[in-house]
């Protein structure tokens, strides 16, 4: 559950319309999500391997400090807290506010306070517990999965387009370039499968069940994604789906009326809900587990005596959250850092070659076609990261300045944390 609610978001009801535009036939079309569904699946491989080799708290924070350098893995989970995690905890608040409040008959009011009121109330069920906040993430998995398959059926008994799979003149491209540029959408779409390995020591056997929850999950969410944009093309045909920003809104209505516009806000804001959920539940971990080697704030590292959750840290990350709510820089906060995630990841499928080169006892799992599916994984997500930079240099720039800024922070902490070490010892 997760696996599916960190993947699946809002970009499954937009980007096929972008992907579309991107592409010269429905083929090239559905042939972009099968590799897009590959890669993520090369992901979930090399993070499965990595889930065993390292079952801690913070998930891609632990790869690379161990890999890597401390310093590498404190600047990711920096990154997360100050501009990745809770820039896109914003947004999607946002998000689910304007969809929810067009379900209600107000779309012309205010969204930020009932985004801040979100925040609020799955920051409370987190505080509360692992528990609840794994019922709220089930229950509304469940829901917008639900949904796309609402999609998908109706797509398969409403009849299609004539000739949906047939290309149509003047539309996309067909060369290496526009499959790139067209996966870049599509990547953003799959990602989010590293959610899980955030949380392994709060599960009861992660060597076991986190290789089987990346692997399932993620070859579900493929699953639904394909049958979900075959449904968009067989309903709308590659032209619709081209020319239109709302393709599940354009879709619905073709079988229910009127009434599917409700229906796809209804489904957007139930998927937006459920990924704030989760981006409360799990990365909170990252800096728990930052705060506990010493890198950070010591009050994160303490669980609460109660309900043994990263209480402070959950505080920490939504009143942030909310901050970027309320100011409304927040699209631009997460525009500059977008390229920050696939740097990560990059680095982390990477680190993969560096435990493996160490040595050691070989875990249960390992990664299917090493060295090539994660040296694959590696080099798409380094030309991410470029079209990125390419896109938007300004930003990108940016973006890594913030990033930057977390070096003197990290050594500040370490060389406190030191001074601290040797005062004890002096007092002893």
């Amino acid at each position: 559950m997760v696996v599916i609610g960190a993947i699946i978001g809002s970009g499954i009801f937009i980007n096929p319309a972008i992907v579309a535009g991107r592409l010269s036939s429905p083929t090239l079309v559905l042939a972009a999500w099968t590799v897009g569904g590959l890669v993520a699946l090369a992901g979930a491989f090399s993070y499965a391997e990595l889930a065993q080799r390292m079952p801690k708290a913070g998930g891609q924070y632990a790869y690379l400090r161990e890999a890597w350098h401390p310093v590498v893995g404190f600047l990711y989970g920096w990154s997360l807290l100050f501009m990745i995690e809770t820039g896109a905890m914003a947004a999607v608040a946002i998000a689910f506010s304007e969809y929810a409040l067009r379900l209600a008959g107000a779309a012309g009011a205010n969204p930020r306070p009932l985004a801040v009121a979100a925040i609020v109330v799955l920051s409370v069920i987190n505080y509360l517990g692992v528990k609840p906040g794994s019922i709220v993430l089930n229950v509304f998995v469940i829901l917008k999965v639900g949904a796309l398959a609402v999609l998908i059926v109706f797509a398969w008994l409403g009849g299609g387009v004539t000739g949906w799979l047939a290309a149509q003149p003047g539309i996309g491209a067909s060369g290496p370039l526009a499959f790139g540029s067209a996966l870049i959408p599509i990547l953003f779409a799959y990602g989010g499968w590293q959610c899980a390995n955030y949380l392994a020591e709060e599960m009861q056997n992660p060597v076991r069940d986190l290789p089987r929850s990346l692997i399932a999950g993620t070859l579900v969410v493929v699953a639904v994604y394909l049958l979900v944009n075959v449904a968009y093309l067989r309903t709308l045909g590659h032209a619709g789906l081209a020319h239109t920003l709302t393709p599940a809104a354009d879709a619905a209505r073709t079988w229910f009326g009127a009434n599917g516009e409700r229906f796809v806000a209804a489904a957007i804001a139930i998927s937006t809900f459920g990924f704030l959920d989760l981006s409360i539940l799990a990365p909170t971990r990252v800096y728990f587990a930052m705060a506990r080697d010493g890198t950070f704030f010591p009050a994160l590292a303490r669980l609460h005596p109660r309900f043994a959750t990263p209480s402070a840290a959950i505080v920490m990350q939504s009143t942030w959250a909310i901050a970027l709510t309320l100011t409304g820089q927040y699209n631009d906060l997460l525009d500059t850092v977008v390229f920050a995630d696939w740097i990560f990841f990059a680095l982390s499928v990477s680190s993969l070659f560096v435990l493996r080169r160490r040595g050691g006892p070989a875990p249960s799992f390992m990664t299917p076609g090493y060295p090539w599916v994660p040296g694959a994984f590696v080099a798409v997500a380094i030309a991410v990261v470029f079209s990125a930079i390419r896109t938007a240099p300004l930003r990108s720039a940016v973006g890594f300045g913030l990033m930057v800024l977390g070096v003197p922070v990290f050594y500040y902490f370490t060389r406190t944390r030191k001074t601290t070490s040797e005062v004890d010892f002096q007092q002893e």
